[in-house]
């Protein structure tokens, strides 16, 4: 039996994951970043490019302890923001869901991941914007190809916007929060 937009709670569909999972892809994208690039790769650090900053924030060289101990701290602040976006996002998402099925079924679902995506190119796009570019504070990786890895940075970024975009989009109707009729609840 298929519920209709005034069997569920207003804000409760399961096509209302957008945000939830926007928050998730930006909290999960930022893990990938300083989990891969910040500690296994070694590639950047928060404030790694400090000595040559759009902006005063002092001189952190990676090749010194106290550069390494401000580095470290600075990516500890960073990975607590972004598990704090897991969690909210997690929260959010949770508390959208209004049933244990629904629950099992958004996992598997294009919409969310759709978001997900989205909400990691997202963070690739803002945080390569913000801090490669206007602060340059850090960079991908510095020397040579500095300059390329920043702006693959973004373009990775904007296409796995486009991505989730278009995987959201291409989600089943009923995930999407359409109601039998064809219309969805915003557009009553």
């Amino acid at each position: 039996m298929a519920q209709t937009s005034s069997d569920r709670k207003p804000g409760r569909r399961l096509g209302d994951i957008g945000l939830p999972g926007i928050i998730l892809g930006i909290g999960l994208g930022g893990f990938v970043d300083g989990i891969l690039l910040h500690q296994i790769l070694q590639w950047h650090h928060m404030l790694s490019s400090s000595e040559t900053a759009n902006i005063d924030v002092g001189a952190y060289p990676v090749t010194t302890v106290h550069g390494l101990q401000m580095n470290t701290l600075w990516d500890g602040l960073f990975h607590t923001v972004t598990w704090l976006a897991v969690l909210i996002g997690l929260g959010m998402l949770y508390s959208r869901l209004n049933n244990t099925r629904s629950r099992n079924r958004v996992w598997a679902s294009r919409l969310l991941w759709g978001w997900m995506l989205f909400g990691w190119g997202l963070f690739n796009v803002v945080e390569g914007l913000v801090d490669h570019q206007i602060l340059g504070i850090h960079h991908v990786i510095t020397g040579e190809f500095q300059v390329l890895a920043d702006v693959l940075f973004l373009v990775f970024g904007a296409l796995l916007m486009v991505g989730g975009w278009l995987l959201q989009r291409s989600a089943e109707p009923a995930q999407r929060g359409t109601t039998e009729r064809g219309t969805t609840e915003q557009d009553r």
